[in-house]
């Protein structure tokens, strides 16, 4: 062999037996020589080339400054040289010195002369590397030279001990000057070591160290996720905010990745595309026509009209048929099959670094078993020498350390990875859509195409996470039984066989679960959407005491949802019993078949407790391999609507020219335009051209094509012939505005940089200012999302705004004036858009409905039928007598009647003093357009406009002081977003409403289900040591026959009570999500009406959705886990401390440790989560916003500064989506030590004290102790999931305990028939919305008498609402008392009092359900009375013609009626209600006049033997009253018949006259 070659190299032995076979075992000194010195060297000259080339490239780069460490490190290193030189001296003084020993002939062996100048050569390349490590950019250490180090001090530790060893046996020391250079290197080298563990960071990186600490970690602290300690200490002193984020690096952030991804994706795409065109040349042609013939469906942008959507309904049933048969077809008809690569391509490098530790990992893991299997080898020969056992408890050790770097390492990786591929998704689809031309965008609502963003995204971030489980699965299954077989021999195949059958059993189950939680989200939806509902018409319901009948609905629908969750629940019991009984069972199918088979198989510890820490590794991959399989099924579906949606076509960016040459600003030359490509032209053969400078206004019927030119003119509509022209820039202001979610400036700015001057004239013209008067923050006002807290006419002014300041060239305007007043219509377009407005000198078109402005434009053009009829000036074609004046005909009628009835919208020019309002904010338009009439916006929202919801941004420097607004003022209150740790009552809250007994039953089963399991183990350690008692005997076949048998009961056992445990904790969680749920549904409909005006409905909706969702899904299972994870890891301890008493001392410290990490952990968890949620909605948000507003941002150019937006929303997420990734990883690895420690200490103690133990309690406790780390990881991650999912309860709880409005039915009963006569009286009435408000109405008094009828008036915010408020007690009075028919209305209930008047609302409000529940939802009346009142109310043959008659289906919001039939329906509530006393609160905006005088004369006739109390908006439609009430400022100015008023010439006549009516206006009534 080499041996000989070797030991006259050395000069010595190099290998004896001898040497290792005693107590005191050594290495002999050759091997130390050579073996040990070559290992750590051979690394070093492997990895020195990397080094030296980026010393040769980076020449040129400017040297980097040269700190202290970098001296201290080239200095060691020096040193070293000089001892390797010092030695190969000594070597040669003593061969060729003067003093050498001439009388020997023997020189030094060759080895003292090798390795001197094999050391002296390293040093000399370390200092070059170290240089090379100084150059490199960004590097702060190297991982080789720290590793190449702590090699060399290792195998330095055994020449180190056998010189000492042999110095201390002689009691002198044999080679002085070698000894002493030894220990000299010695010391050096370990010195070098510590100072290659500390970060080198150059001071021109120290900020960016700061801000970002992972740039200046070191290998050691990212191997451990040391660098992380500083954000959890942080966030275990203090909850972590936003500001606490650190930044990200570069290579993280959304810009890089979506370049990368990008560039790959067009690639991609481009191949696919080729692909498919490919395949389409082969398809017959016929199919390609049907695929492309689906025409005109929803194809509108955003900016077309209503009507036109009418139209497309009734295309939209005849197109339903065909699409059946084309769906099929429809398949694959887009590029697909490039997703997966492009992110391979992009990703690649990560991919493969991951598959290498995951490799790594999965073959250390094995090496466990076998150690474990030497172990009780050991144990059980007690001749063998002691070290072993050190040695192979010590190996335990390193192995379980290195399997943890390593697959920490792997899952970093994999989780970024996953955060990486939703990040460049998100990104791509936003981008996309951006660009996305209307063929693509008819098909995805914006619901889905957010979808996309969230869902679809998110999926393909967990499905990353796991994805290289895929080949490592098979790889251990394969491994597993690979080393089974060969301690088990073939009765292994029996555990496969039952592991293999439970996969089936599973699946099965699966698919049941998966039809359950369908059917269970068919019952949320429903409940939500009633839920929705409820909330959205809390008022309404309110009003007409019809609580009681939607708590039913809903507790039904919750019944049957629970119903569901309880099958789900046994489900999953069943499931659990399955798993919990799998090993158990494989263990007991192996054992009994591998007795069984022969005599002479027995069973020792060793084979037992290797097979069973073979069969836990087995477990892992048989579970995942489903689930993942199913993950990658769901992604499969993502996959296919990611790709049509990024596949799809962009918008054509040529259809529109810019050629500076043409003298028109715009001309279109014989276009035609559709909406799709293969759709009819809606616009046909257009020629226009309109000169600089000119105010071009575009008329024509409804649906003639108005909004459809004004988008061809943007680009959104394809061209099918023709081509436009466009000089100059655009400026674009929509029919329905869009505004962002952003302060108010920000919503004008629109991306220009701000200049005073110009920005106060914008806002003057554009009558803003007295709005930002009543707006809390001025022009930093918050504005909600879609424009919640501004008014219509607001919107459509800031819209203005908007353009205006952009200072474009051709302004586009959609009839932008159709939603303010008509006073107000005129500012605009006298200071404006007119002759003698700001924008004379640019090219205005402007699309108009309004007939009063056409004389002062220069030009018009009459649409009729998406054709240009006429083009000419006003005179011009009022001459002609053709479509123009016809138009003219029509439109004067309906706006005289209009401003007859304008007297009294809530005006908002500067004419009249602006009371700021604080109840009924009308919208601001008598005829406002159906679009914004159709945003229901309730009453409270209205309410929210002048002390809105308004969060002022931070540090925004407002221009004037603003007043501290005290409490009750502001009027959304913000979401308290609980922090810290859960306070205990509320488990013990949700184990109360489990039930005391469930729960104390659960704990009990589960703790002596924990025993079985023990119990099973200990067992089988006592009949492994059969083995002993029966060496060489025959063993007896009862003896088999009571091991397998009782083995095989105690895990029935187990499984048994897992299952019941289950059972009894699915009936408990049920009962307490009833329970739960009933009081927070209870409650809310109790609270008083101000607590919804305070908060958004969607704060309570959450409530219902996400939190009841957690109560009902979340906490059992976690709760569930966490019981078995904790039972686990005692039962774990005790088995440990059972078997080696000394343990017991370690427990204490490690819990400290344990706790302390999980402590820290936990804060810094939850609050990174929550800061991830919380930036994770502004991303959604500013996407929805982003599809709804793309022809604003398209029409002014804005893409790339929206794509800016949202990568650095996107980036504000990445921000917490990183730590929290990273604080599982520092958990983890701690943790995972923790664990390694306990298997180390267990080993440990078991060699100590082997004399006294039997091998079976060895196997036993190092077997468990294997386990052990992976339950200490679940434990705290569980109690943190559990922590985080218990917050529910709170917030459900925080719900029900708010305070309530007074009972509904009280002890004092009104009389039977009251109110008889209907006599209403006010007594010094005084009342405020709040407590700590000011005072609404103040002291009003007055006497109303049976039957009078009375119109109330006032301006805006006079009370008017209030008054109506008060008598149906949704506020409360402050003072004074209102009597009807002599009794005090606050001594009643509130449904005795509500049930007794009645209201027709302003908005007419109606739940989704059939129409006879939203005339009648008790079932009190008859069918015929329902069709008398509808009959009386004109709806009579509306219904008789519906199919399902009174059963026909109300869409939610009733938004299968029209507005007027809506008001109709509501005055049928109130007719067949038939009380004394009525209130009309007018409807405003929504109805034409015609039902109007319908609504009115019903009243008249059916309500005359009432008291009626009308709040007009239309002063003519109360000239009949008996008599008038004017309110101003909460008081009763004058009150007295309308004549008498008028006489008086006070506030009613102004009022009158205002709105055109006079004294012989009234007699002509």
């Amino acid at each position: 062999m080499c041996a000989a070659p070797l030991e006259e190299y050395c000069g010595s032995v190099f290998w004896n037996a001898s040497f290792l076979d005693r107590e005191d075992p050594d290495l002999p000194v050759c091997v130390e020589q050579t073996v040990l010195v070559w290992i750590p060297l051979g690394f070093l000259w492997l990895c020195v080339p990397r080094h030296l080339v980026s010393l040769c490239r980076r020449a040129k780069a400017k040297t980097k400054h040269m700190s202290k460490l970098y001296f201290c490190k080239q200095l060691v290193v020096a040193l070293l040289f000089l001892t390797a030189i010092a030695s190969l001296g000594v070597t040669l003084g003593e061969d060729f010195g003067p003093d050498r020993d001439t009388s020997s002939t023997v020189k030094n062996a060759g080895v003292y002369y090798a390795n001197p100048v094999l050391y002296a050569v390293t040093w000399i390349l370390v200092l070059l590397c170290q240089e090379g490590v100084r150059r490199r950019e960004g590097a702060v250490d190297s991982a080789t030279l720290f590793t190449f180090w702590l090699l060399l001090v290792l195998c330095d530790i055994f020449p180190f001990q056998t010189l000492l060893r042999e110095a201390l046996k002689l009691g002198e020391i044999n080679d002085v000057p070698r000894f002493c250079l030894f220990y000299i290197t010695y010391g050096l080298e370990l010195i070098a070591l510590i100072l290659s563990v500390v970060a080198d960071i150059p001071p021109e990186d120290e900020e960016h160290v700061k801000k970002n600490p992972e740039a200046g970690a070191t290998f050691l602290s990212r191997i451990t996720f040391n660098w992380f300690h500083s954000m959890v200490v942080k966030g275990y002193k203090r909850p972590l905010v936003q500001e606490d984020m650190w930044e990200l690096s570069a290579k993280d952030s959304t810009s890089y990745l979506n370049e990368h991804f990008q560039h790959f994706m067009n690639l991609e795409l481009g191949e696919a595309r080729v692909r498919y065109q490919e395949k389409l040349k082969k398809k017959p042609v016929k199919n390609r026509d049907k695929v492309h013939g689906e025409s005109f469906q929803n194809g509108l942008g955003k900016g077309v009209s209503q009507d036109v959507l009418m139209m497309e309904e009734k295309g939209k049933k005849a197109d339903g048929k065909k699409k059946k048969k084309d769906k099929k077809e429809e398949e694959n008809n887009y590029p697909n099959a490039w997703l997966i690569t492009t992110i391979y391509k992009t990703f690649k490098w990560i991919l493969i670094e991951s598959a290498f530790f995951k490799l790594l990992q999965d073959l250390l893991a094995f090496a466990s078993p076998q150690l474990l299997k030497l172990m009780i080898s050991f144990t059980h020969d007690k001749t063998r020498h002691t070290w072993e056992g050190y040695v192979y408890a010590v190996l335990l050790l390193v192995v379980a350390i290195l399997q943890s770097l390593f697959l920490q390492q792997y899952f970093q990786r994999c989780f970024v990875l996953g955060m990486k591929v939703r990040t460049a998704i998100m990104a791509a689809v936003y981008k996309k859509a951006l660009v996305v031309s209307n063929d693509v965008r008819k098909e995805t609502t914006v619901g889905e195409t957010v979808n996309l963003m969230s869902a679809d995204a998110q999926r393909f971030n967990d499905v990353t996470n796991f994805i290289h489980l895929l080949w490592s699965c098979p790889l251990q299954i394969i491994l597993s039984i690979v080393f089974l077989w060969l301690e088990l021999g073939p009765s292994v195949l029996a555990g496969l066989a039952v592991m293999v059958l439970m996969v089936p059993i599973n699946g099965l189950l699966a698919t049941k679960a998966r039809k359950l939680q369908v059917e269970n989200m068919k019952y949320k939806d429903q409940r939500l959407k009633i839920m929705n509902e409820i909330l959205n018409g809390i008022k309404i319901l309110k009003l007409y005491a019809w609580e009681p009948s939607f708590q039913t609905q809903v507790e039904d629908i919750r019944g049957e949802e629970l119903k569901v969750m309880r099958k789900f629940a046994y489900l999953t019991s069943v499931s659990t019993f399955v798993f919990s009984c799998a090993p158990a069972l494989v263990s007991l199918a192996t054992f009994a078949v591998f007795v069984g088979v022969s005599p002479n198989n027995v069973l020792t510890a060793e084979k037992a407790f290797t097979s069973i820490s073979l069969f836990n590794i087995l477990r892992f991959p048989l579970a995942m391999l489903p689930m993942l399989i199913a993950a990658i099924v769901q992604t499969s579906v993502s996959r296919k609507r990611l790709e049509k949606f990024l596949g799809g076509d962009d918008l054509e960016s040529d259809i529109i020219r810019h050629d500076p040459s043409f003298d028109t600003a715009v001309s279109v030359s014989d276009g035609s335009f559709a909406w799709e490509r293969e759709a009819e032209p809606l616009l046909k053969n257009v020629s226009l051209d309109i000169k600089p400078g000119r105010l071009v206004a575009v008329v024509g019927a409804v649906g003639s094509g108005k909004s459809s030119l004004i988008s061809a003119l943007l680009g959104e509509m394809h061209a099918t012939k023709g081509f436009i022209n466009i000089k100059g820039s655009l400026a674009y202001v929509p029919q329905q505005a869009w505004i962002q979610n952003a302060t108010l400036k920000d919503n004008i700015l629109f991306g220009s940089p701000h200049e005073d001057r110009k920005f106060e004239e914008v806002i003057e013209v554009c009558a803003l200012g007295p709005d930002l008067e009543l707006l809390p923050g001025g022009i930093l006002t918050e504005i909600g999302e879609k424009g919640i807290n501004l008014s219509g006419g607001q919107k459509q002014r800031v819209s203005l705004a908007r353009a205006a300041y952009s200072e474009a060239d051709i302004y586009l305007l959609d009839d932008p004036l159709s939603a303010v007043d008509s006073h107000v219509g005129k500012h605009l377009f006298d200071k404006l858009i007119g002759h003698n407005g700001i924008l004379k000198n640019k090219t205005r078109i402007l699309v108009t409905h309004g007939v009063n402005f056409l004389p002062y434009v220069d030009e018009i053009v009459v649409l009729v039928d998406g054709k240009v009829s006429e083009v000419g000036s006003y005179k011009s074609l009022r001459a002609s007598k053709g479509a123009f004046s016809e138009f003219l005909d029509i439109y004067a009628k309906e706006q005289r009647n209009q401003n007859h009835s304008e007297s009294e919208g809530s005006r908002d020019t500067t004419d009249i003093e602006l009371i700021p309002e604080r109840d009924d904010a009308q919208p601001d338009s008598p005829l406002e357009d159906t679009v914004s009439a159709t945003l229901k916006r309730e009453n409270s929202i209205r309410r929210s406009q002048r002390n809105g919801s308004v969060r002022l941004r931070k540090n925004s420097s407002l221009k004037k002081p603003e007043a501290e607004l005290n409490k009750g003022q502001k009027l959304i209150e913000k979401e308290t977003m609980e922090t810290g740790q859960v306070k205990f009552s509320v488990y013990m809250q949700y184990m109360r409403a489990m039930g005391w007994g469930y729960t104390i039953t659960v704990f009990v089963v589960y703790i002596i289900q924990n025993i079985a399991f023990i119990g099973q183990n200990l067992w089988l350690s006592d009949w492994t040591n059969d083995a002993v008692d029966y060496f060489n005997i025959t063993y007896p076949d009862w003896k088999r026959d009571t091991r397998v048998g009782v083995f095989g009961a105690l895990g029935i056992a187990q499984g048994l009570f897992v299952f019941l445990g289950t059972l009894l904790l699915a009936n408990a969680s049920v009962a307490a999500s009833r329970i739960l749920h009933s009081r927070l549904l209870n409650n809310m409909l109790r609270v008083p009406m101000f607590f919804y005006d305070t908060t958004p409905i969607g704060r309570v909706v959450n409530r219902f959705a996400k939190d009841i969702f957690t109560v009902d899904e979340a906490i059992p299972q976690s709760f569930r886990s966490w019981l078995m994870c904790l039972l686990g890891v005692l039962g774990t301890l005790l088995v440990i401390c059972l078997a080696t008493p000394f343990f017991t001392i370690i427990i204490i410290p490690l819990a400290v440790v344990y706790f302390f990490v999980q402590r820290f952990y936990v804060a810094t968890s939850r609050q990174l989560r929550r800061l991830d949620s919380v930036s994770r909605s502004p991303i959604y948000s500013h996407f929805s916003e982003t599809v709804s507003g793309l022809s604003v941002i398209r029409a002014y150019g804005h893409q790339d500064r929206f794509l800016q937006h949202n990568e650095s929303t996107i980036d504000e997420n990445l921000k917490s989506v990183y730590p929290w990734i990273v604080s599982n990883r520092w958990l983890a690895i701690r943790l995972e030590f923790l664990g390694n420690l306990v298997v180390f200490f267990a080993a440990l103690f078991a060699v100590i004290s082997r004399k006294s133990l039997d091998s079976g309690l060895v196997g036993l406790s190092i077997s468990y102790a294997l386990n052990v780390t992976q339950t200490l990881n679940w434990l705290v991650r569980m109690t943190s999931e559990l922590e985080t999912n218990i917050v529910a309860v709170e917030r459900v709880s925080e719900y029900t305990e708010i305070e309530n409005e007074a009972k509904w039915v009280s002890d004092t009963q009104p009389p039977e028939k009251w109110p008889k006569d209907g006599r209403v009286t006010f007594e010094d009435f005084k009342v405020r919305y709040r407590p700590g408000l000011d005072l609404v109405l103040h002291g009003i008094s007055c006497d109303i008498q049976s039957s009078e009828k009375i119109g109330i008036v006032g301006r805006t915010g006079a009370g008017k609402s209030s008054l109506t408020n008060c008598l149906f007690r949704t506020i409360e009075a402050a003072e004074g008392r209102i009597l009807i028919d002599d009794i005090d209305i606050s001594t009643i209930g509130l449904h005795d009092l509500r049930n007794r008047l009645t209201i027709i609302p302003q908005d007419p409000v109606l739940f989704s359900g059939t129409l006879r529940m939203n005339l009648d939802p008790f079932d009190r009346f008859s069918d015929d009375d329902i069709w008398r009142v509808l009959e009386l109310s004109h709806l009579k043959e509306y219904v008789a013609g519906l199919q399902e008659g009174l059963q026909h289906e109300v869409a939610e919001g009733g938004e299968n009626l029209s507005v007027g039939q809506r008001q109709l329906l509501c005055l049928a509530r109130a007719l067949l209600r038939k009380s004394r006393i009525l209130i009309l609160d007018e409807a405003t905006a929504a109805v034409d006049l015609e039902t109007d005088d319908l609504i009115q004369n019903t009243i008249r006739k059916e309500f005359s033997h009432c008291t009626v109390l009308t709040i007009a908006h239309r002063l003519h439609s109360i000239m009949d009253s008996s008599r008038v009430m004017v309110l101003d400022a909460g008081r009763i100015v004058e009150f007295d018949s309308p004549s008498n008023l008028l006489e008086k010439k006070g506030h009613f006549f102004a009022m009158a006259k205002d709105a055109g009516i006079t004294q012989d206006g009234i007699t002509s009534l």
